[in-house]
């Protein structure tokens, strides 16, 4: 039997032709090198064609900061808050919606901060497109008038209390608060300033959901809802008074 099985397999080995267990096995096919990126200014450049590309990238730079910026170091804050009390008080849901009230304290920012980046323009960005000083001069003057507005709506206790957490000594003059202790000192006191007018505007509104509300129960109807019935008179009385012009009013004499 076993010599049976060796014959037949030397007569297999003849058959097979010479070279084929070779081509049955196909070979793997060399890898080929990864491609490298190589960033560099093109043959002739000169530092007028590269530098408006350098330019550009620090203005989409900007452009991706320029929401913190706006919200922190302007007075953005304090009127989008105290927008977003009064619609509370009201009772009124989603209505104005967001974008209204986004919209509307946007251009209330523009119109509070227009004396500041006026300064800014005048001192630093007009000076720098027209060549005559370096971008360091340029920032440090533009830093200058913003810093001056924060300082002005900063109570001393929030930026005591900013100084002491960044374990810094107690500043003799404004010169002394660095930017980042000044920045969330700012954003504190904007607060603290936006929630004492949101109470403000909380107490009438109040006053006429107490008054509705203990109508409803000496008549009896305990199952109608009182915002219900006080939102109405809340809203009336909300035009009456012409409120949309009494708030921007407040929140802009606020801070002068």
């Amino acid at each position: 039997m076993k010599g049976a099985l060796a014959g037949l397999g030397a007569t297999l080995l003849l058959l097979i032709p010479a070279g084929a267990g070779a081509a049955a096995i196909p070979s793997i096919p060399a890898i080929p090198p990864l491609p490298t990126l190589q960033i560099a200014p093109a043959a002739g450049a000169t530092a007028a064609t590269v530098s408006p590309t350098l330019e550009i990238l620090g203005i989409v730079t900007i452009l991706a900061v320029a929401p913190g910026i706006l919200v922190l170091m302007t007075s953005f804050t304090r009127i989008v808050v105290v927008l977003g009390f009064l619609r509370s008080a009201l009772g009124t849901q989603n209505i104005p919606p967001n974008s209204v009230l986004l919209g509307l304290a946007l251009f209330l920012t523009f119109f509070v901060m227009a004396p500041v980046f006026g300064r800014i323009d005048t001192a630093a960005v007009t000076p720098f497109e027209a060549g005559k000083i370096t971008e360091q001069v340029a920032f440090n003057r533009a830093i200058t008038p913003v810093r001056s507005f924060m300082f002005h709506q900063t109570r001393p206790a929030d930026i005591t209390l900013m100084m002491g957490l960044a374990h810094l000594r107690p500043p003799r003059t404004a010169r002394d608060v660095p930017t980042y202790v000044l920045i969330p000192a700012f954003a504190i006191s904007e607060l603290r300033s936006a929630f004492i007018m949101g109470f403000v505007l909380f107490l009438p509104f109040l006053i006429i959901d107490l008054v509705v509300a203990s109508t409803l129960m000496s008549v009896g109807m305990l199952f109608l809802p009182p915002t219900l019935v006080s939102l109405p008179f809340k809203i009336l009385l909300f035009v009456l008074v012409d409120g949309w012009g009494l708030v921007v009013q407040s929140l802009v004499q606020s801070f002068h």
